[in-house]
């Protein structure tokens, strides 16, 4: 039996606290409201920042990503956004390469001669006066050939002194079905472009070569065990700069029962000085494991000491504790997250506040934009000249207005979230070495959330292994502006041959490589 009951008696007299309660219950019906659509829209809407416009009018701000768009509006009620008009900039100027085509590139002659040589109107043989010429880029579809290996045996018809042959090259796989140009082709569609296996088996099978998927993972696995130790000397390589960003990612890796996938973490370690001409080349490096505590990246970074840019994931808070033996690590938060928090105020309630807050960023990240390239000195004068009064003023506006809302406000759960990481946000400007978002490893993970949609998950714990020491080598090429495939063909020629040492590993890291290369090229010239 259903039974009412009189909740009367226990709300008190006073009109004021009951005109409170009623606030506050409104806010919060609201707040759940708004996350039980935010709940339902999941598998359907866009990410904030990949989305719309969030302010009319507003520029789109230079965070270092796509992820970070506010170039149009939405209006209320109106699906359809409404999007404002943004002058173009000097940045803004499309890529093109017309009538500079790379020099480096084979030039086959096509010759287009008239239908007939004779003239039409004495019918005399007709002869050349000129020629127009014009270039266009042009490909062929990929090819496969057989590489037939011939050693001749010589021996001398005067005496009994022996057999002379050349010794046979040596390959990934002794007496293997692939050379190792055709395995290195297969890593770096896997790993840089983000081909899954099972794909290039159909690619292959399209030209008659039939193999099966398990053959194509061993020659990717291969490739690993002989990557292993350059993989490890990159990662000491990111870790013997004083200034790391971290950030982690999920990694479903199938389980032995092959019934269901676990769900494993990818965690980015990356530097790159560019921004201020520091020492540090861009490199990045994933390490996989098997959970995303605390105990994992402290694990990862026992023996590291400095500064650590990353976001406001609770794991990286222990590393802070006192008395570490590898020294002291502080934590550097991200800006670009704390914007996000007032984007989807902004979406969804047309708070003033929020608004305030995005203008307010977009004139950091504007006076960022200005600095980038420039000394860490010069960018540690301009921020505290400019940067460090509008990050004043943005916490007093924050304050301010946690202290006029209700404690259950949406836009009090944004403004604790920053205020409670202030110390760690505003690091940036007493050091021009630091940036002032983690968009700098954020980008890195691109190629993880690619490969992971191509593929849904890693085979086993060994093959995400695999995955991450391809992953980190292959995108630190093209972070150095290397193309990946020459760089790894290469590097697997000179390792498998002997010709590069476990002591002289350092020479293929992608910007040694390079810079070797250059060098090498400079003197063929010369």
């Amino acid at each position: 039996m259903f039974v009412m009951l009189n909740r009367s008696q226990h709300l008190p007299r006073d009109p004021d606290i009951l005109v409170g309660m009623i606030l506050e219950r409104d806010a919060e019906i609201e707040r759940l409201q708004a996350l039980l659509k935010a709940a339902n829209a999941q598998p359907y809407r866009q990410k904030s920042e990949t989305s719309l416009a969030v302010l009319d009018g507003q520029a789109r701000l230079d965070l270092g990503d796509e992820e970070l768009i506010a170039e149009a509006s939405l209006c209320d009620g109106d699906p359809e956004p409404v999007r404002s008009q943004r002058k173009a900039s000097a940045s803004s100027k499309p890529r093109r390469n017309i009538g500079a085509l790379p020099d480096h590139l084979e030039r086959v002659v096509e010759v287009i001669e008239p239908p007939s040589l004779d003239c039409a109107c004495c019918h005399g043989r007709l002869h050349r006066i000129g020629e127009d010429e014009s270039e266009a880029l042009a490909s062929r579809p990929a090819t496969l050939y057989v590489l037939r290996t011939v050693r001749p045996k010589y021996a001398c018809r005067a005496c009994e002194a022996g057999i002379v042959q050349a010794k046979a090259r040596p390959r990934l796989f002794d007496g293997g079905l692939a050379t190792t140009a055709m395995i290195s082709n297969v890593v770096v569609w896997r790993y840089a472009w983000y081909l899954p296996l099972h794909r290039q088996v159909q690619m292959l099978k399209g030209q008659g070569v039939r193999l099966d998927t398990s053959t194509l993972c061993g020659w990717v696995k291969r490739s690993a065990w002989w990557l292993k130790s350059l993989y490890d000397k990159l990662l000491a390589y990111i870790h013997s700069h004083c200034r790391v960003f971290v950030d982690e990612t999920r990694m479903p890796v199938l389980r032995r029962d092959r019934k269901r996938t676990k769900v494993c973490q990818f965690w980015a370690h990356a530097v790159d000085d560019r921004p201020w001409n520091g020492p540090a080349y861009p490199a990045v490096a994933y390490v996989f494991a098997q959970g995303r505590g605390k105990g994992e990246i402290q694990s990862q970074l026992a023996n590291y000491h400095g500064l650590l840019q990353v976001d406001a994931y609770k794991a990286y808070k222990s590393l802070t504790r006192p008395g570490r033996k590898a020294g002291s690590i502080t934590l550097a938060y991200c800006l670009a997250h704390a914007r996000r928090k007032f984007v989807d105020i902004y979406k969804k309630y047309k708070s003033d506040v929020a608004r305030t807050v995005i203008e307010r960023l977009a004139e950091i990240y504007a006076i960022e934009a200005r600095i980038r390239g420039t000394s860490a000195e010069h960018r540690q004068a301009v921020r505290q000249a400019t940067t460090k009064g509008l990050m004043a003023g943005l916490k007093t506006l924050l304050m301010d207005t946690l202290n006029d809302i209700s404690a259950k406000d949406p836009l009090a759960s944004a403004i604790k979230y920053t205020l409670g990481l202030w110390s760690g946000l505003t690091l940036f400007l007493d050091d021009g070495r630091l940036e002032v978002d983690s968009n700098t490893v954020e980008r890195t993970m691109r190629g993880i959330a690619l490969g992971r949609v191509n593929s849904l998950f890693a085979g086993s714990d060994g093959g995400a292994e695999t995955w991450s020491i391809l992953g980190s080598l292959l995108t630190t090429a093209k972070l150095n502006d290397v193309d990946p495939y020459t760089w790894l063909n290469d590097v697997l020629e000179r390792l498998v041959s002997g010709e590069i040492k476990s002591t002289s590993l350092e020479r293929c890291l992608p910007w040694n490589w390079k810079r070797e290369h250059a060098d090498m090229n400079k003197a063929i010239a010369a």
